[in-house]
């Protein structure tokens, strides 16, 4: 029997997601004359915006979050970690909303507030994700590579990180749900995301636009998902060799 390939199940789950939040389907979550569908047309531009806001802050948090845990990991640095892990621990520690009203006198509404967002909950996950997947890398591993000498630089670039890739795709899978989700609440913040017909669903009863809002999000979220499944079972390398 077929091994079932990494990731199709939640790309599978995305995709019906996505179809259930087109206007012909969305409108029987809501009542008669009361709700209003979005048009397939504002539903996309929206989804085009949701996945620009949360993929520039996936960026960053991955950035500084892998970055970070680069950094902690590194023998040089080791009296730091504790600091670092504290300091990113913090950044979550604030809610989200308060966040999000915190930045709006100094970032105005949109993007810049909800991008803060992103990066305040999502480097302490990313950070130490990535610190676990490294610290998984076995020491024999490192000692070897040392012995046929190679550099620091070149043990971290050849030995930890493709050992520690599935890990790190863990920890990626975990940060871009964090990114969707945080992006949908950028709404309150005035940027045109598709929590934007969540909040004026809320406030003006209309439970088709809502529901078209929720499900969009979670389709994204459960495609983005299955596309890093894909690339992590891709990485292992017995699912390589049976595909050869």
């Amino acid at each position: 029997m077929r091994r079932i390939p990494p990731g199709l199940g939640p790309l599978l789950l995305g995709l019906g997601l996505a179809v259930a939040s087109h206007p012909a389907v969305a409108a029987f979550f809501g009542q008669e004359g009361a709700s209003r569908p979005l048009t397939v047309g504002r539903l996309a531009e929206l989804a085009l915006n949701h996945v620009t806001l949360a993929a520039t802050g996936l960026a960053v948090v991955t950035l500084l979050g892998v970055g970070l845990g680069l950094i902690a990991t590194r023998a040089r640095f080791a009296p730091f970690r504790g600091s670092i892990d504290t300091l990113a621990a913090f950044a979550q520690a604030v809610p989200l909303v308060v966040v999000v009203a915190l930045a709006l006198p100094v970032l105005g509404f949109g993007g810049p507030p909800t991008l803060l967002a992103l990066t305040a909950y999502g480097i302490m996950p990313t950070l130490r994700g990535t610190v676990g997947a490294l610290d998984a890398v076995s020491v024999e591993a490192r000692q070897s590579a040392q012995a046929i000498g190679l550099t620091p630089a070149q043990i971290l670039a050849y030995v930890e990180l493709p050992l520690a890739a599935p890990g790190l795709i863990e920890t990626l899978r975990t940060a871009l749900i964090l990114a969707v989700s945080v992006t949908a609440v950028g709404a309150l913040a005035g940027a045109s995301t598709l929590g934007t017909p969540i909040v004026a669903g809320l406030q003006n009863q209309n439970i088709a636009a809502m529901f078209q809002g929720a499900l969009a999000t979670a389709a994204l979220a459960f495609l983005g998902d299955g596309l890093l499944l894909a690339i992590g079972g891709w990485l292992q390398p017995d699912h390589r060799l049976a595909a050869v």
